[in-house]
């Protein structure tokens, strides 16, 4: 991020953000814990709104706060519970009966994906207003965190009525959880080490997708491979395994998390003087974002229901021979080099934290030989086979496999000289969006129309994945932390579940559009059904990147 000019005391330092000194309210200055980013609007120190003048101060991983890294692998092993489930929903559900499925349709699966990943992000709103009004986030994302864990064990029992109920705590769960543990990582961040926050929020996105690379890995392929039960059942132990160490570490955060009490609150909103044209200029600019958002979302969202279709189906997955042994090479390269990087920032985390933490680092410790061992097993399991088929979830991965390779680089390069504004991050990253569909309507263009399956190269998936990568980094971590600069603190609860509302909106969309996946590959053809996914993400892209000078007027100063 670009270094800031020191502010002049007046007019310029409210439309940055930062309000005058309050003398009148000293009692408050005190105050522990900020909400930044969510649902939540909790404030600790009301000197700064929307940002923790006072952050709680402590040891450091790569610059960050070591709190930052308990939330890192808490939010990882609930990402892996969501991913891992998610990878294995509609392959199940389409599956034959006799393979242990429930013998959907492609349409009739798809539907039930739309409408469970709407309210997976409906939810957040609720569970955000419940955090700031009663709960505070720290116990809400305790309470998330065991609720969905009670949801995987539903799935694990197999049943149609566990199967419903088990979705329905998922998602109440997910609701809890989701929007508050991003609010605790914006109260890490003040005035102090306002720099690091882009850094810190893409670091964090660094861990959602570790734990969706291993969650879609591993219980991928055991529900592929050897039981769909298993592969819903190992995702809700290590969402235990996530709260318990979440649990264990509270005494790293201090007041933050905590429930605020009413005085807070009303000096929190006495202090926020940052002029009301400025305000309502920068609430426009979160519409605008949040609205572009669904362009984004609905076509990356293809990745849990048509592309995986196109993965299972349209793709040539059999390896044998030199081919079969490269791939189990690069396969287990992919999957031993994320679990040692993981493995050290455990140590690193170890030695911050100390022994007084032990049962935390334990927890942590337990996880991480479970995925080791799995690991293994996956990988040795593979190379005894003389041929190969790469499971269709497998591809899954590849996102989060890029983005946990990527995302140290994209920090440390938004930290540096090249930091373009918010809108043409957000432009960028709807255009790399549209020119991975471009790759796959390109790769599908030898698909006969109405085809049931076909042989189309690996290759094209993995580019399209990689394209979508580097779109996804330029925008989500990105919003999340613009959000947190622009947004008055006693809207800060409301901004977020506008936010969240437009993802569930774009999840739906997303379900309902992929749903016509064979409608249009038999009318059309499978590559029309791509290029809708290119056309609209890059002319939106391309539209917001035209309104940057409107964008930050509207902004005043946020960069």
């Amino acid at each position: 991020m670009r270094a800031k000019s020191q502010p002049r005391q007046g007019q310029f330092q409210v439309a940055a953000g930062y309000p005058p000194a309050s003398p009148a309210l000293p009692e408050t200055s005190g105050l522990p814990g900020t909400t930044d980013v969510t649902t939540s609007s909790t404030v600790a120190n009301p000197a700064a709104p929307g940002r923790a003048a006072n952050p709680p101060a402590g040891a450091t991983i790569l610059g960050q706060p070591n709190q930052l890294f308990v939330l890192f692998f808490t939010e990882m092993w609930e990402r892996f519970s969501y991913y891992g489930m998610r990878a294995l929903l509609v392959l199940f559900l389409i599956s034959e009966v006799s393979k242990g499925g429930w013998g959907w349709s492609r349409e009739e699966a798809l539907g039930l994906y739309g409408w469970y990943t709407l309210f997976v992000y409906l939810t957040p709103i609720l569970g955000g207003y419940i955090a700031d009004r009663i709960l505070g986030t720290r116990r809400s994302v305790l309470i998330g965190g065991f609720v969905i864990a009670a949801g995987h064990i539903a799935l694990f029992l197999e049943t149609v009525t566990s199967f419903y109920v088990g979705l329905g705590l998922i998602v109440l769960g997910t609701g809890m959880f989701k929007p508050n543990i991003s609010a605790i990582v914006g109260q890490l961040y003040g005035k102090d080490n306002e720099g690091q926050r882009d850094g810190g929020y893409t670091l964090f996105y660094m861990g959602v997708n570790a734990g969706a690379f291993f969650g879609i890995s591993l219980c991928g392929y055991i529900g592929e491979k050897i039981s769909w039960n298993l592969g819903f059942g190992l995702a809700g132990v290590f969402m235990i395994l996530g709260a318990l160490q979440f649990w264990l570490s509270q005494g790293l955060f201090g007041g933050i998390g905590d429930k605020v009490d009413a005085d807070a609150k009303a000096a929190r909103d006495l202090v926020d003087e940052t002029p009301k044209h400025v305000v309502a200029d920068r609430l426009k600019a979160i519409f605008v974002f949040s609205f572009f958002t669904i362009f984004f979302w609905f076509a990356f969202e293809q990745a849990g229901g048509s592309m995986t279709i196109f993965a299972a189906d349209y793709t040539d997955r059999t390896l044998s021979g030199t081919s079969g042994m490269i791939f189990k090479i690069i396969n287990t390269a992919m999957t031993l080099v994320p679990a040692a990087i993981l493995s050290w920032l455990l140590f690193r985390l170890y030695r911050s934290t100390g022994g007084k933490y032990a049962l935390a680092n334990a927890s942590l410790a337990l996880a991480f030989a479970i995925i080791w061992g799995l690991c293994l097993w996956m990988l040795g399991r593979e190379f005894a086979m003389e041929q190969s088929e790469v499971p269709a979830t497998w591809f899954g991965v590849l996102n989060s496999f890029f983005i946990v390779v990527l995302a140290p680089m994209f920090s440390k390069m938004w930290e540096e000289k090249w930091n373009p504004s918010g809108p043409v991050k957000f432009g960028v990253g709807l255009v790399l969006l549209g020119l991975g569909f471009a790759v796959l309507s390109y790769g599908s263009a030898g698909i006969p129309q109405g085809a049931k399956t076909a042989q189309v190269s690996m290759m094209f998936l993995t580019l399209a994945y990689l394209l979508h990568t580097m779109g996804e980094l330029c925008l989500s971590p990105v919003g999340l932390s613009y959000i947190s600069k622009l947004a008055p603190v006693r809207l800060l609860g409301l901004m977020f579940g506008v936010w969240f509302l437009n993802s569930a909106i774009a999840n739906k969309i997303a379900g309902s559009t992929g749903a016509y996946i064979d409608q249009i590959s038999s009318t059309y053809s499978m590559s029309v059904f791509f290029l809708i996914f290119t056309i609209i993400p890059i002319t939106a892209g391309l539209v917001l990147m035209a309104m940057t000078p409107l964008m930050k007027k509207w902004m005043h100063g946020v960069h």
